[in-house]
């Protein structure tokens, strides 16, 4: 198994939906998952550090990699960049570690469109209703700036026939599980078990010429 190549998945969803809490506590739950850093054009905030939360950069440096297509895929969310480095994904997958991108319906477009081999899953709120109560309940955002979220998750959730999955976040733990049963179904896809199974036949062959 150690030499198989990683797998990559995709999980995106209306901001507000909880996608990167759901994936971080997945990564904590599965082994051999990671969940990718990207590069952003963003100020730190309260508690991130740099190389850990995300890969800080100014705009300038990050329109340079732009520049030189050294990201898999890129955006700019709300005025912000936020990018992922095609070099630091492809080390992970060579390595056999299965990594997720927590991105957006932009991010993942440009990701199908590179024909990159990927899973994707987006994730919907229970309700309109309920992703503004979860907005404004977090956000600092002024009225103005909550408007244009609603009106991008709108827009956004009706893209979710583009993906392979699609889960309901009505409940953290359950979805977690739900997105659990995604990758377990994925990992165990026959093609991708071909190494395994010709293992466990060699050990009847084996056994066969003993008798």
């Amino acid at each position: 198994m150690s030499s198989r190549r990683g797998l990559l998945f995709i999980v995106s969803a209306p901001s507000g939906t909880g996608k990167t809490t759901l994936v971080e506590r997945l990564v904590q739950i599965l082994p051999n998952l990671r969940m990718s850093r990207s590069y952003t054009s963003r100020p730190l905030r309260a508690g991130e550090r740099d190389g850990v939360d995300y890969n800080f950069i100014s705009r300038e440096a990050f329109h340079a990699m732009v520049g030189r297509r050294e990201f898999l895929e890129w955006a700019d969310v709300f005025g912000n960049c936020y990018g992922t480095s095609a070099v630091d994904i492809e080390q992970l997958l060579v390595d056999g570690q299965d990594v997720v991108l927590v991105i957006d319906v932009q991010g993942a477009r440009q990701v199908r469109q590179r024909a990159v081999d990927h899973t994707a899953i987006f994730v919907m709120p229970p309700s309109f209703e309920i992703l503004e109560q979860r907005l404004r309940g977090r956000s600092k955002d002024t009225e103005a700036q909550m408007q244009r979220r609603l009106a991008t998750a709108r827009a956004e959730v009706g893209s979710y026939g583009e993906y392979d999955y699609v889960v309901v976040n009505d409940q953290l733990e359950s979805t977690v599980v739900r997105l659990q049963e995604i990758i377990a179904a994925e990992r165990s896809r026959t093609h991708r078990m071909r190494g395994v199974a010709e293992a466990v036949i060699r050990t009847f062959t084996r056994s066969a010429n003993r008798e």
